[in-house]
Formats: structure tokens, C-alpha cells, sequence
């Protein structure tokens, strides 16, 4: 066998990664948010490119006028976290009270360093006796200062325990019966787990009585302080938008919160000079910021369409859902949506990765539209949203005297043509926390 050196020549495909593919990438899997803050950063940069700030203004009231022709039955799904949640700090919130108290200026003092070490829940993470050390004061002096912190409002608040936060509560309101403090202060595992029957002999007290006193219990506030925030609120940008036009959907790529891009005229007009008044070195370098420009448009375009054959092949794939709700979500890999629109995977993935699309059913994530499921009799498959949202609606009609159980729900599934066992049900269940039927059982 004879080895030595040589050269050669040969022929192979490779996909080399450009700095161009590289960003055409990078901005593929930008939300519109992320693709705002790109822009404006580019721009900073390239004194070629011009951004025309969008219509705000126009924009808002439009939004405003398709929340005021919402319906009652779409807003009925609002979060009640959307609905109540304020923009004040509980800290701000609880500072402010306390200093219009006729507390001495040392008990506020110690109450002003109660406030700053609350949790986001409103729960006190310090022990009176670190407070003690650390202000250099009695423990009884804390635990004065300690009551008049949970005095104030949200009621339960500065609690040092689940316990004390609801028992807080109770003391506010009036004619509570003796047992559902008991309750609180020696059975809220029971509470958990729905040991009715447990708790209603241990006290000495029917079932009705028990089921009672934890409905009164389950109506408190465990976490107070949630209702506060110091974050600024956050809000959804739709990438894409599916709107119903003559009984088809249409799929509109949400562009106009975008800035239009623009080639500064004034760097144009300095390359279609034809005699030597701008150095060599000058065109080359507008060139250079101008092909980067230009790139970027492209990119910017190359996305759009790739949102728009993306989103338009789920919609076709997903048209039930449209029309009719979760109940009618199908299963949907990447694999489908890519081998449909002639794209890599890879592509579908980054394509979704991040984006919201508002529909008529609300606004999702194009990733909620993917997932698996099960089979059915008929040899086709059912989402397992779609299963989640049978469940919930099933519970929702149930007889609370008699709860279904796992099972119960898998046998009506099945009767409908769904293949599921009893283990996946418990698994979706829990998934959208629903109580298992011992802690939904009314008595």
C-alpha cells in the first residue's frame, strides 16, 4: 500500500453561515417587540438607515375601540390578575398608611423596616427576634410595631405563616364560627387534602358544618400582598393577527407598530456623485452601511413572509379551533406545518418561537397551536387542549355531592370516541388545576 502527500480538487455542498444568514436568522426569531429594539439599535449605528417612528397614537385607539366591541362572553376569560392587579408597591401602598398612624415615630420606625423585608406575597421573612437585633430594641417593642403593620390593608398582611395570614382575616370579620378557627389552627392539611368527614369528627360537628366553615376558609386571601406590584405591567404585542372576512380567515402580519425603515437621501445622493468630491474611502464606507441596510430589509421582508405561510398553514390546519373553540384543537407537530409550506423544521420552530397571533378565540402563542393527543375510535386524534377543555367542562356540570372521579371521566371519554386511560386524565386535571374528586366533594 503506497501513501503520500498530494493536492487535489474537490466538489461538496456546505451550507456556510454568512454574517447575512446569520441575522436573517436572528431577526426570524424576534418577537415584534424584539424586532423593535433591533431596529432602533441598528439604526443607531448605521447613519444610512432612517426609522419613521409609528402612529402610537393611531394605533392605541384603534385598540381601544376593539376592546370597547369585545362581548360580555369574550371578556368573561380575562384573568382576574389583569382585572385587580395595581401598579402600586405594596411597600409604597403600606408605607403610606403608616405614616398617617398616631404610632410614636420609633414604632413607626421599626414598622417602616417590617414593611421593607414583606415578600411579594405580603409575608414577613424575618423573625422578631432578628428585627430586635438588628434595630437594637426589644422584642416586645417589634412585636408592638410588628401589630400595627397588620393593622393595615390588604388585611392579613406581614403574617409569618399561612396560619396567621388567614387567622388575621378572620378576626376582622364578624360572627365567625369558633370552628373555623379551629380549623385554620389545627387542620389546613386536612383543608388541602379535602378530609372532610376528618375534620367534621375531630371537631364534633356535622359534614355540612365542616364544608361550611372551609368554604368561609377557602374565601380568604393566602397571599395579600400579590395584588401589588413595583414592575410596569407587560403587554402583548400580536405578531400575526387572523381576522374572519366573508366567512374565511385572513392572516395580516402586524407590521404597523413596526417603524418603517428608510435609506437617508443625503448618503444616496453622495454615491450617484460622479466626480472625485467624496473620497474613495467615504464611498466605500456609506457602501458598505448601505448593503447592511439594505440586507436588513430584506430580512425584515423575509420574515414577514415566512410569519405569514407559517401562521396561514396553521389556520388552514386549525380551522375548527377558529370557528368553534378549544374543544376543537387537533394534534400538530412542526414536521406537518414545514412539509406543507416547504420549509426546514427548523425554520417552523423559530418562526413560532415567541409570537402571539390575536384570533377571534383570543390571543395565543403560535406554539400553543402545536401539541400532542390521543386517538380516538374513528382512527384520528384529539388534542390534548381540546381533552383538557371536555374535562374541565365535564367538572364544571358535575354533581358536587358526587364528584367524578378519574376513572368516571375516563369512561365518558371514551364513549365519546376518545381513547384515554385514567392515569392521563389525573395527569391533565392536575395540569389545569383542578382539585381531585375527594377535594371537590360538597356535603
Amino acid at each position: 500500500m503506497r501513501m503520500g502527500y498530494g493536492l487535489w480538487q474537490e466538489q461538496i455542498q456546505k451550507l456556510v453561515m454568512t454574517p447575512e444568514l446569520r441575522q436573517a436568522i436572528t431577526i426570524l426569531q424576534f418577537s415584534s417587540q424584539e424586532l423593535l429594539e433591533y431596529l432602533e439599535t441598528e439604526a443607531a449605528q448605521n447613519p444610512v438607515m432612517e426609522l419613521e417612528a409609528p402612529d402610537w397614537l393611531q394605533i392605541a385607539r384603534e385598540q381601544k375601540d376593539n376592546r370597547e366591541r369585545k362581548s360580555i362572553r369574550e371578556s368573561k376569560g380575562v384573568p382576574i390578575e389583569s382585572v385587580y392587579r395595581t401598579n402600586q408597591s405594596l411597600e409604597d401602598h403600606l408605607l403610606r398608611q403608616l405614616n398617617l398612624t398616631k404610632a410614636d415615630p420609633k414604632e413607626r420606625h421599626i414598622g417602616a423596616f417590617i414593611i421593607g423585608n414583606l415578600d411579594s406575597n405580603g409575608y414577613l421573612t424575618l423573625s422578631a427576634e432578628e428585627i430586635a437585633e438588628m434595630k437594637q430594641c426589644s422584642q416586645e417593642q417589634v412585636e408592638q410595631s410588628l401589630r400595627l403593620v397588620q393593622s393595615l390593608e390588604p388585611t392579613g398582611v406581614a403574617a409569618r405563616s399561612l396560619e396567621e395570614c388567614l387567622l388575621l382575616q378572620l378576626r376582622e370579620s364578624e360572627g365567625v364560627p369558633q370552628e373555623v378557627f379551629q380549623i385554620v389552627e389545627r387542620h389546613l392539611p386536612d383543608v388541602a387534602q379535602g378530609k372532610v368527614s376528618k375534620i367534621a369528627a375531630a371537631l364534633g360537628i356535622t359534614a355540612k358544618q365542616t364544608q361550611q366553615a372551609i368554604d368561609l376558609i377557602r374565601s380568604l386571601d393566602p397571599k395579600p400582598g400579590r395584588w401589588y406590584t413595583s414592575e410596569t405591567p407587560e403587554y402583548i404585542m400580536p405578531d400575526v393577527v387572523v381576522e374572519r372576512v366573508s366567512g374565511e380567515y385572513v392572516v395580516l402580519v402586524n407590521d404597523r407598530a413596526m417603524p418603517r425603515l428608510h435609506i437617508n437621501d443625503f448618503y444616496r445622493k453622495i454615491l450617484e456623485q460622479q466626480n472625485d468630491s467624496v473620497a474613495q474611502e467615504t464611498k466605500e464606507y456609506i457602501t458598505g452601511k448601505l448593503n447592511s441596510a439594505l440586507w436588513l430589509l430584506k430580512s425584515i421582508e423575509q420574515r414577514r413572509q415566512t410569519l405569514s405561510k407559517v401562521t396561514e398553514a396553521i389556520v388552514e390546519y386549525q380551522k375548527e379551533f377558529f370557528q368553534q373553540g378549544v374543544h376543537k384543537l387537533r394534534p400538530l407537530t412542526l414536521k406537518q406545518i414545514a412539509d406543507k409550506i416547504g420549509m426546514h423544521e427548523s425554520t417552523v420552530s423559530r418562526a413560532t418561537a415567541g409570537k402571539y397571533a390575536q384570533t377571534p378565540q383570543g390571543v395565543f402563542e403560535l406554539k400553543y397551536f402545536f401539541g400532542s393527543g390521543v386517538a380516538t375510535n374513528e382512527g384520528d386524534s384529539a388534542s390534548a387542549e381540546s381533552i383538557k377543555a371536555k374535562i374541565k367542562s365535564m367538572i364544571d356540570r358535575e354533581d358536587t355531592s358526587q364528584p367524578l372521579s378519574d376513572q368516571k371521566i375516563s369512561e365518558l371519554l371514551q364513549r365519546e370516541g376518545i381513547r384515554i386511560s385514567r392515569r392521563t386524565v389525573a395527569k391533565y386535571r392536575e395540569e389545569i388545576g383542578i382539585p381531585s374528586s375527594m377535594q371537590r366533594k360538597r356535603y
